[in-house]
C-alpha cells in the first residue's frame, strides 16, 4: 500500500469520526435580513427557544456564533445573537445546534451540580475566574417545573442575615423573596456583601446581571471575600454582554438557586439587578417589533419579571428553601419608575436605601420608616411585634421633628413619644449603624433592641 493511498485512508477515518457525532437531521437556513441583533432567517424550520449557530468569516476563517431563536413571522425564524453581528453575509448558513442524534432539546445544556461552588462562571457556565472547565458530564436544560402554589411549604422559620437592622426591624423568613431599592452610590453593593457572607444559609447564588466588570471584581475579592465564596456560585454577565446573555444569567443563576432548594439544602439567591435583566428583556421585545406601554416598557417585560421572581421561595414539603434578595435599581422620584411599582406588588416586601442616610455616612443606609417585610408578624410574636411599632415611631417622629430640633424651636414636654426619641435617638442610631467586618445574629439583634426601648 502506497503512501497516497495511506493518506486517503486517515482521512477518511477522521471524516467519519466527525460524522459520527452529526445530527440524523442535519438542520439549516439562511439570513435573508439583519436587524440590530436579530436574524431574519428562512428555511429554517425550529421550535422557540432552540439553541442555533450561524457561520461568519471573520478575517478568513469561519467562526460558529450562537443564537437562538425568540420568535417567527409567516415563514421567517427571528433568532438573537449571543455575539456581535460583525461577519454575517446575506444568506450566512444558520444550523440548528443538536446536542442529541434524535431529538431536538430547547435551550443549552449548562453545567449543574456541587462542582459549581466557589466558582465564577459565566450564563453558559464557562469559566471566568481561571480554574479549570467544569465537567460537562454534568449538566442540565432549564427548563423549570411549575409548583401548585397550594403545595408550597409555608414560611415560617426566620432567615438570619446577620444585619442587626434587618433582623430586629425587617424580620425575614427562609423562603422569602425580597427586593432592595437603591440608586447609585447609596451602599448597595456592600450592603449586598454583609448579607451573603453572614446570612445562615447552606448555598449562596449571586447572579451580577448588567453590571460594570470593574463592580464584579471588586464585589468578589473585597466585599464578598474568600468565606463567602467558598460557599457561593457567582454568575457573573456585565453590561458589554448581550440582552438574551444577560436575560439567560439570570436565568440560569435561578435554575441552579432550584436545582440545590430541591437537595434539601437552605439557598439565598441574590440577584443584582432585577432592572438589568428587564431593561435586557425590553431590548429584545423591542427589537422583534412588540409595542411600548408604559415609559418603553412593552407589555410581556413585567409578565418576564413575575415568572422569573415566581421561581424563587419554597418548594414542596421536606425539601430545603430557597430565599431571594432582588436590586431595583431607582430613580429620583420613584412614583414615576414603572419597574419599581411592579416589583413592589409581587415581592414580600422591600428594603429601601436612603440617600439622607448616605450622605450623612449612615451605612447602612436603611429607611427603616419605608422599608417593610410582609411576613414580619407571622415570624415574630404579638408583644415582640409591638415592640418594632414602637421603635419605628421612635424613628419616625424624630425625622419628621428633625429640622425643629436642629434648631432649637422645639419646647419639651410637648410630645412626650418626642421626648423620649430625642433622648434615646444616639442609642437609636448606634443601633442603626453596622460596620461591614461584623455581624449580629437575629437573637442579638432583638435582645439589642429590647435594651434600647426598656
Amino acid at each position: 500500500m502506497n503512501s497516497r493511498l495511506k493518506k486517503w485512508i486517515k482521512k477518511l477515518n477522521d471524516f467519519e469520526k466527525k460524522i459520527h457525532f452529526f445530527p440524523e437531521n442535519f438542520i439549516f437556513g439562511y439570513v435573508v435580513g439583519v436587524n440590530g441583533s436579530i436574524l431574519e432567517v428562512s428555511g429554517l424550520n425550529v421550535p422557540i427557544g432552540s439553541i442555533c449557530f450561524v457561520e461568519t468569516i471573520i478575517y478568513g476563517q469561519v467562526i460558529e456564533i450562537d443564537c437562538e431563536v425568540i420568535s417567527f413571522k409567516k415563514n421567517k425564524l427571528l433568532l438573537i445573537m449571543f455575539e456581535q453581528t460583525i461577519g454575517i453575509q446575506p444568506y450566512s448558513r444558520v444550523f440548528l445546534k443538536s446536542y442529541n442524534k434524535k431529538m431536538i432539546h430547547i435551550g443549552k445544556p449548562m453545567p449543574i451540580g456541587d462542582q459549581l461552588l466557589g466558582r465564577v462562571i459565566d450564563n453558559l457556565g464557562r469559566p471566568l475566574d481561571g480554574l479549570s472547565r467544569l465537567n460537562l458530564e454534568e449538566y442540565s436544560f432549564l427548563q423549570f417545573k411549575k409548583i401548585n402554589p397550594l403545595y408550597r411549604q409555608p414560611i415560617t422559620e426566620v432567615l438570619d442575615t446577620g444585619i442587626k437592622s434587618i433582623n430586629a426591624l425587617l424580620t425575614i423568613g427562609k423562603g422569602q423573596r425580597i427586593g432592595l431599592f437603591s440608586s447609585s452610590g447609596l451602599g448597595k453593593s456592600v450592603l449586598l456583601g454583609m448579607i451573603a457572607r453572614y446570612t445562615k444559609v447552606d448555598i449562596i447564588i449571586v447572579a451580577l446581571i448588567g453590571e460594570r466588570g470593574r463592580e464584579i471584581n471588586d464585589f468578589i475579592n473585597n466585599i464578598l471575600g474568600k468565606e463567602g465564596l467558598s460557599r457561593s456560585v457567582i454568575i457573573a454577565v456585565p453590561s458589554n454582554y448581550s440582552a438574551i446573555s444577560q436575560v439567560q444569567g439570570a436565568l440560569y443563576a435561578t435554575y441552579i438557586a432550584e436545582y440545590f432548594r430541591n437537595k434539601k439544602y437552605h439557598v439565598l439567591l441574590i440577584m443584582d439587578s432585577l432592572t438589568r435583566y428587564a431593561m435586557a428583556h425590553r431590548e429584545i421585545a423591542l427589537s422583534i417589533g412588540e409595542l411600548p406601554a408604559i415609559k418603553g416598557f412593552p407589555p410581556s417585560v413585567f409578565s418576564k419579571l413575575s415568572h422569573l421572581v415566581e421561581h424563587a421561595g419554597n418548594g414542596l414539603n421536606d425539601i430545603g428553601s430557597m430565599s431571594a434578595i432582588y436590586t431595583v435599581l431607582t430613580e429620583i422620584n420613584i412614583d414615576n419608575d414603572p419597574i419599581s411599582e411592579v416589583t413592589r406588588s409581587f415581592l414580600d416586601g422591600h428594603i429601601v436605601l436612603s440617600k439622607l442616610y448616605a450622605d450623612s455616612g449612615h451605612y447602612p443606609a436603611i429607611d427603616i420608616e419605608t422599608s417593610i417585610s410582609r411576613l414580619t408578624t407571622s415570624l415574630v410574636n404579638s408583644t415582640y411585634y409591638f415592640k418594632i411599632r414602637d421603635f419605628k415611631r421612635l424613628i419616625s417622629v424624630y425625622q419628621s421633628n428633625k429640622e425643629l430640633i436642629n434648631i432649637g424651636a422645639y419646647v419639651a414636654g410637648n410630645n412626650l413619644i418626642l421626648d423620649k426619641a430625642i433622648k434615646l435617638w444616639s442609642k437609636i442610631e448606634n443601633f442603626l449603624i453596622q460596620d461591614i467586618n461584623s455581624s449580629f445574629n437575629y437573637i442579638d439583634s432583638c435582645q439589642a433592641l429590647l435594651e434600647i426601648l426598656d
